[in-house]
């Protein structure tokens, strides 16, 4: 993880201990886990978005069909003679 060993993870949660104290580790752990769920919420949300908007053309010609069709059954005036 990270090029992190066991014993540097052990060490570096050590100095958080000291640095913080016990009674705000719960309240840092709980302010990094929302930080870290509205980070992922806002990601999936960028990614929706962008499909929508890649895909958003496509289907919308699959749906209604050429604007051809959808004149009233009458042809294409370029087709006409």
């Amino acid at each position: 993880m990270f090029g992190l060993g066991g014993q540097e993870l052990l060490l570096i949660l050590f100095v958080i201990l000291l640095f913080f104290g016990p009674s705000k580790l719960p309240e840092l752990a709980r302010g990094l886990g929302r930080g870290m769920r509205e980070f992922k919420k806002a990601q999936a949300d960028l990614e929706n978005e962008f499909h929508k908007a890649v895909e958003g053309p496509d289907t919308r010609e699959k749906a209604s069909g050429p604007p051809a069709a959808r004149n009233s059954g009458q042809e294409p005036a370029s087709e006409k003679s």
